[in-house]
């Protein structure tokens, strides 16, 4: 993949919840891109957002308005089955409490992951090495 294309990218975020009752604009307009190894931090106070742009760019949360476009595609006009889907195969996780299984190593979490994709049993295998490896846990 060519680093100088835009691997993510924001337009025009707007996320506003209780939109019947009392609205509350969490997000607002926001631009972003991100291109292939680039790492971003994005920092506030809390309240400020974080989460809710999060879980929009993760397709975990639909955006009031704006589109999310992860690797040519746009995840703001998929169904629900085709976020989760894409979601599954292309956008991985570490949730600030890690949500991991607690009675699976390191390895049989993501060989969990890997089983839900409907792989073969030695891809697993080696891929769960390989994504451990990757961060320092091969032996884990």
């Amino acid at each position: 993949m060519n680093k100088d294309i835009n691997i993510i990218e924001i337009k025009g975020i707007t996320k506003v919840y209780d939109i019947k009752t009392m609205p509350f604009q969490a997000l607002n307009g926001i631009d972003l891109s991100f291109k292939q190894g680039e790492f971003v931090a994005i920092v506030g106070p809390s309240g400020s957002g974080k989460t809710t742009l999060l879980n929009i760019i993760g397709g975990l949360d639909n955006p009031t308005d704006g589109v999310v476009m992860i690797d040519g595609v746009n995840i703001t006009k998929l169904s629900n089955w085709k976020k989760t889907n894409f979601r599954m195969n292309n956008i991985g996780f570490v949730f600030q409490s890690y949500n991991l299984i607690p009675v699976l190593t390191a390895k049989e979490n993501v060989e969990f992951v890997l089983q839900l994709q409907g792989v073969t049993k030695d891809y697993v295998e080696k891929r769960a090495l390989k994504l451990l490896e990757a961060v320092g846990l091969s032996n884990k």
